[in-house]
């Protein structure tokens, strides 16, 4: 009788572990995403989260938490349990805020585990469709003659977008007052209005449907060399010598995340980005998807720090 209890005690304890475990296994897994709905960071993500689901047998959502360049989404992230059930859509504001924000809640480097990186995408230089400038040199004549008029949305402060044109701004010594916004979704949507704002630098992802239509003036694209992509439109660095910004959008969990639980993730991201209709779409949009293990990620991430602290510096770019 007394081993017989014992044996059933430890069967129902067991049973429990289990149970507990599937409960974990089956729990939806939720990828936070520091920006609105509609901006690239969110698509990537949701294109992502689709196939993850299917690869793991498990529902993916997609949680947007935009504000203060991504800090937000990224402060949930860090406070999470490593679990491998909350992971971050990041960009390279990640990297970006470690200089450019004073304080942060959250240590860019030491509170996540970086799984991959998923894509890397050059900027498209915008302007409202009136705009009194049809090119990179008029748009810099205008900006001289006439300091402070001119306006840049900024779709998520502390982003490559924002670095973009803090970097357009002290090479060509002009003097265009930032608008800040939650994303490039609501960014875009007023610079559309064509009243609001006159400028952006904008992910190709995001304007490519705009191109040719007439709704948008479109200027040049941050990449050394101009895209296919974007048949006929230079790239900035022809009359700006020496211009390039480029954006890339990685998953990250919390801090300590087991490594099993690691590669579990990282094999079912690499489904995503390896599908031939994922990489067609990125092609299509002037992305490329890169090839980086976790260990590999996190050897970037903390050069990208670095990288990014120096042209901070030396813009002087700041947040409100």
């Amino acid at each position: 009788m007394q081993l017989n209890r014992r044996w059933t005690i430890g069967a129902l304890a067991a049973l429990a572990l289990a149970q507990g475990v599937a409960a974990q296994n089956n729990r939806p897994l939720t990828i936070v995403v520091g920006a609105t709905p509609g901006g690239s960071t969110d698509t990537l993500a949701r294109v992502i989260a689709q196939s993850m689901g299917t690869t793991l047998g498990r529902t993916v959502i997609v949680e947007n938490k935009p504000g203060a360049g991504g800090n937000i989404a990224a402060q949930q992230v860090a406070k999470s349990d490593p679990s491998g059930n909350t992971l971050l859509m990041s960009f390279t504001s990640h990297t970006i805020n470690a200089t450019l924000f004073k304080k942060l809640p959250f240590d860019p480097v030491a509170d996540f585990t970086p799984i991959t990186m998923v894509a890397q995408v050059p900027s498209v230089l915008v302007a409202r469709k009136n705009a009194p400038f049809n090119d990179i040199a008029g748009l810099i004549d205008y900006a001289k003659k006439n300091p402070g008029k001119l306006t840049f949305a900024i779709g998520g402060q502390g982003s490559s977008l924002h670095l973009a044109a803090e970097q357009f701004k002290l090479a060509t010594q002009t003097d265009i007052v930032n608008i800040p916004y939650k994303g490039t979704g609501p960014a875009l949507t007023d610079l559309l209005s064509a009243s609001t704002v006159d400028l952006m630098f904008a992910s190709t992802i995001n304007v490519l449907p705009h191109y040719k239509t007439g709704s948008l003036k479109f200027l040049g694209v941050s990449s050394p060399k101009p895209l296919p992509q974007f048949d006929g439109l230079p790239a900035i660095a022809q009359t700006v010598p020496g211009y390039h910004s480029q954006a890339w959008f990685g998953l990250f969990g919390p801090a300590q995340m087991p490594r099993d639980v690691v590669d579990k993730l990282y094999g079912a991201i690499k489904v995503a980005i390896a599908s031939p209709d994922f990489r067609k779409r990125m092609e299509s949009e002037a992305a490329t998807v890169p090839t980086m293990t976790p260990a590999q990620f996190a050897d970037f991430i903390k050069k990208d720090v670095d990288f990014w602290g120096d042209i901070v510096k030396k813009s002087g770019a700041t947040v409100e």
